[in-house]
């Protein structure tokens, strides 16, 4: 009985300390931002079409780049280059919600690429930028968590 409780209570604190992996916006095929890289973000400052050619995995999505180099940069530091919020659009994480995102609404703020669902969501954030990251950011670790509906 003692072994049984110490492998219960081993058992409640590894369910406590080790996160469940945070949901991402990907298709079918486990591919993220619809194919567009997410380096060409912060390097040319649109949405760039990636390549099949060049591709890095992480958090569970397929990236797609431009270049070799934009696959080397992302893999050199990946957590730089995601979308925030995995990839849902910020505005709806600042009302606890997930909603897919247009590629063409983003903003890299804070050296933080953050996309929006479609113009209305944009012109939303942008009515309170930092509010709104606050609040996306607070609810994040939650919405994290869910399943997003299907489409």
């Amino acid at each position: 009985m003692k072994t049984f409780l110490l492998y219960l209570a081993a058992l409640v604190v590894f369910a406590v300390l080790v996160p469940a992996a945070e949901v991402v916006n990907i298709d079918k095929n486990g591919l993220a931002l619809q194919g567009y890289d997410p380096v060409g973000y912060f390097t040319d400052g649109k949405p760039v079409k990636g390549s099949p050619e060049f591709t890095a995995t992480y958090n569970g999505a397929t990236y797609q780049f431009a270049s070799a180099e934009h696959r080397d940069m992302f893999k050199q530091s990946p957590a730089k280059y995601e979308p925030q919020f995995g990839g849902f659009c910020g505005y709806a994480a600042s009302i606890n919600k997930l909603a897919p995102v247009r590629v063409e609404y983003f903003q890299v703020l804070h050296d933080r690429l953050i996309l929006q669902h479609n113009e209305k969501a944009w012109k939303l954030w942008h009515q309170d930028v930092e509010g709104n990251l606050k609040k996306a950011d607070a609810n994040w670790p939650k919405l994290s968590q869910q399943k997003p509906s299907a489409s």
